[in-house]
């Protein structure tokens, strides 16, 4: 028997609706830095249910008339908070959804998706859509009453928690014409894939910049080469379940987040608190090894407090609605607390990751506190889980008081995900946990806990009500790239084909979606997002059909897309840089050595609009951090579209290194499939990078 289809104007709740806000507004127009910016009609509102426990908001920006063509894009945030319908009204440049929207005759939809608080699971998981569906049918009305006509189209978006959200959306209702999920995971994806990444962080720690270096331009290859057995064996287990490879290059630069592992671990505690116990004791877990990687990481330790340190400011607005930052508002940050004990744990090399600080006695007992790091005889708080003011606890600690150190839990949720094998053979990665004859050689927990972990109450089915457009970032460090490739086969078994949906991956792209994503290792995929909601509008209002889906193929965990460029399809350019001919050059210092980049675009998907070097991998200081510059321009050469419908193009730079080293020279491509340099928002990126050894 099939879902029932959820219709938000027969929801009591749906009569209940009131509006707060009504005024012009206006917002830079990104594309014309120096013009008039973008005039819109701003609506706040929501509707009232006490009676039911809701507390569903909502922001409307609707274009003027004249711009207005009959439809609007609606974004779904990862963790939605009860104020999160007004977090995308302070985004700038190209990271602003409601300019692309207003500027592509779109008025665009956010809400708080009935959410009552940004801590812990909603009691009704099924409102995050049910909210998001009342929301959008009732700015149908608004529209109308605005605009006049019919009904207006809609397509809904969101990544990682708002692409299981989109397509919840897509399944469970008839609201939406189309969506577009990006940065999907899948029912057993949390908090198996974050805890993986966080488990690899662990065992690889003193081998991320071989590994990145074997993998890079002109590198060995090899990157288990130099690994003792304990490395290998997690690096090739990382691998198979899915974890991209050159994705250690965050690490590599100094960079360890657990990501939203510290918000999703009470969750796990709450519903099989057993685990923690039975990872320790029970023969067959990782932690009743004596000789395991876990073991030697554990650190268990008691301490007196000597002193204490308050924390400074805080700065409330840090964390927006981007799929890399929502989940942050969770925590309460440690802004330079510590407390100071009479002594601290000793080793050469401990592991301090995940480390809870529990205080064991005084006024303060009970209270729970992340362990930032220790300087001397300090303990650096770096955040709390569940509480907002960080302040009033350390006020309440006392020389002389107790408190707990402790990673037992953290370094037993790395490795959940291996107690967590689906019966489901097309989830493919876990394979491997298995033996020959298909059987579990490891314990298994009494369920699944990822089928009820998305936060939206269902479980995906691919029956999706409308059409579809996926992006999927292949150097992924938060979800298993894979997990698009699982969603686009439950669609086919579902709908019977795919014929409504593609999928598109985006290589040398992170998790993030923000413009800031770019360096000379990664480029962002908001140019290939943003161009597939556009696709999709025509797709539905006009039957324009959409490029194929880009090729690929699924081998041990790992997604590889399809490199002659005939055979691609999708959006982004192929990208090679070549130095002198090759992607290792040897020079001498002083020597002239050319770098020659061609781009290859696939059918229909437009042609290049630009290319930039970097050349040195000089950095700025911008407010976000510091970042690689491409300040070397070359001037792009066409060189025309073959008879496959591939648009090729080539630029040439020449360098000149004065001192011996090694050094990366890279290149972002940009093309757009009109050929519009001008349009900021749906420039599709790539790069390519060669290595060059000055002597």
């Amino acid at each position: 028997m099939g879902k029932n289809v959820y219709h938000a104007k027969e929801d009591p709740t749906y009569k209940k609706v009131y509006i707060d806000t009504e005024r012009w507004e206006e917002r830079p127009d990104p594309n014309k830095p120096d013009g008039p910016g973008i005039r819109y009609f701003y609506v706040h509102g929501g509707f009232r249910d006490e009676e039911a426990n809701r507390n569903i908001k909502f922001s409307f920006c609707f274009p003027e008339k004249e711009a207005y063509r009959g439809r609007f894009f609606h974004y779904l945030c990862p963790f939605p908070g009860p104020d999160e319908e007004t977090a995308s009204l302070k985004h700038t440049g190209e990271d602003d959804g409601i300019a692309f929207a207003l500027a592509h005759g779109a008025y665009f939809i956010e809400t708080n998706m009935g959410s009552r608080s940004s801590f812990g699971a909603a009691a009704d998981p099924t409102l995050t859509w049910k909210a998001s569906a009342m929301c959008a049918e009732y700015s149908r009305e608004y529209a109308s009453g605005l605009y006049g006509g019919g009904r207006p189209y809609g397509y809904v978006y969101g990544g990682s928690g708002g692409g299981y959200k989109t397509m919840a959306c897509l399944e469970n209702t008839d609201t939406w014409d189309g969506g577009a999920p990006f940065v999907i995971g899948c029912p057993v994806s949390l908090p198996n894939s974050i805890a993986l990444h966080v488990y690899g962080q662990r065992v690889l720690r003193h081998q991320f910049q071989s590994i990145v270096d074997a993998l890079d331009a002109g590198g060995s290859g090899d990157p288990t080469a130099g690994m003792d057995a304990l490395e290998k064996a997690g690096y090739e287990e990382l691998c198979r379940m899915g974890f991209p490879p050159k994705a250690w290059f965050i690490e590599a630069e100094g960079t360890v987040d657990p990501g939203a592992l510290p918000v999703l671990m009470p969750g796990v505690r709450a519903a099989d608190p057993t685990y923690f116990t039975d990872f320790w004791t029970v023969p067959g877990y990782d932690g009743a090894d004596p000789d395991s990687s876990s073991c030697r990481d554990r650190l268990v330790f008691d301490g007196v407090v000597r002193a204490v340190h308050q924390p400074g400011s805080s700065d409330d607005d840090e964390y927006s609605n981007g799929v890399d930052t929502a989940w942050k508002k969770q925590l309460a940050k440690g802004n330079g607390a510590w407390i100071e004990l009479e002594k601290v744990p000793e080793g050469k090399d401990l592991y301090l990751e995940g480390v809870n600080i529990t205080l064991t006695s005084g006024k303060a007992s009970g209270k729970v506190m992340i362990l930032g790091g220790i300087e001397g005889n300090a303990l650096l708080i770096g955040s709390a889980y569940g509480f907002s003011d960080i302040g009033e606890v350390i006020g309440d600690i006392q020389p002389g008081d107790t408190l707990h150190l402790d990673n037992s839990d953290y370094i037993a949720v790395q490795m959940y995900y291996r107690h967590q094998v689906p019966d489901d053979p097309s989830f493919k990665a876990f394979s491997h946990l298995r033996s020959e004859d298909g059987k579990l050689c490891i314990p298994q927990r009494a369920f699944i806990m990822g089928y009820g972990f998305n936060g939206t109450g269902t479980v995906q089915d691919g029956n999706i009500h409308g059409k579809m457009i996926m992006n999927q970032s292949l150097m992924d460090e938060s979800t298993w790239p894979w997990c698009a490739d699982w969603y686009r086969q439950k669609v086919v078994e579902t709908k019977g084909s795919d014929s409504d949906y593609r999928l598109y991956w985006n290589e040398n792209c992170l998790h993030g979606d923000v413009s800031a994503l770019q360096s000379s290792r990664v480029v962002n995929y908001l140019g290939s997002l943003r161009q597939s909601i556009l696709d999709l509008a025509d797709w539905v209002e006009q039957g324009t059909e959409p490029r194929k889906s880009e090729a690929y193929t699924y081998h041990d965990g790992q997604i590889l897309i399809e490199q002659d460029p005939a055979k691609r399809f999708g959006l982004q350019a192929r990208v090679t840089l070549l130095a002198g001919g090759k992607k290792k050059a040897v020079v001498k210092a002083g020597e002239p050595v050319a770098l020659e980049v061609l781009a290859e675009v696939p059918r229909d998907a437009g042609s290049v609009t630009a290319f930039d070097f970097c050349l040195e991998n000089r950095k700025i200081d911008l407010h976000d951090g510091a970042r690689e510059v491409f300040d070397h321009p070359a001037q792009v050469v066409q060189l025309g579209t073959d008879s496959c419908g591939v648009t090729r193009a080539k630029g040439t730079i020449t360098v000149t290194y004065d001192r011996p080293g090694t050094y990366f020279a890279a290149v972002r491509v940009k093309s757009n499939v009109h050929g519009d340099a001008n349009d900021v928002f749906t420039q599709i990126l790539n790069l390519d990078r060669v290595r060059i050894v000055v002597l």
